[in-house]
């Protein structure tokens, strides 16, 4: 989609939006392709799948650290007759 279509449905500037697509190029979760005299941009589905991948382990991991945290400190409350 151009910058347009896409600013369009959103609660900021074009040029906001421009801003967040270079940083989404730069990351190489967009792409570019010049139309004339409009950049067209779309997802880079594989990228954007590799960094859900590493979203879902860093949850995962930090979800199982924070659970295995709180079975310990109630072992321990247990264990100190509370």
């Amino acid at each position: 989609m151009p910058v347009g279509e896409l600013a369009a449905d959103l609660p900021v500037s074009r040029s906001a939006v421009s801003q967040h697509l270079k940083v989404l190029k730069d990351a190489g979760l967009v792409a570019e392709q010049s139309a004339g005299t409009r950049r067209i941009y779309r997802l880079e589905e594989t990228a954007v799948l590799a960094l859900r991948d590493q979203l879902d382990t860093f949850w995962n991991r930090t979800l199982s650290g924070f659970e295995s945290l709180v079975e310990r400190s109630q072992k321990e409350r247990k264990a100190r007759g509370r």
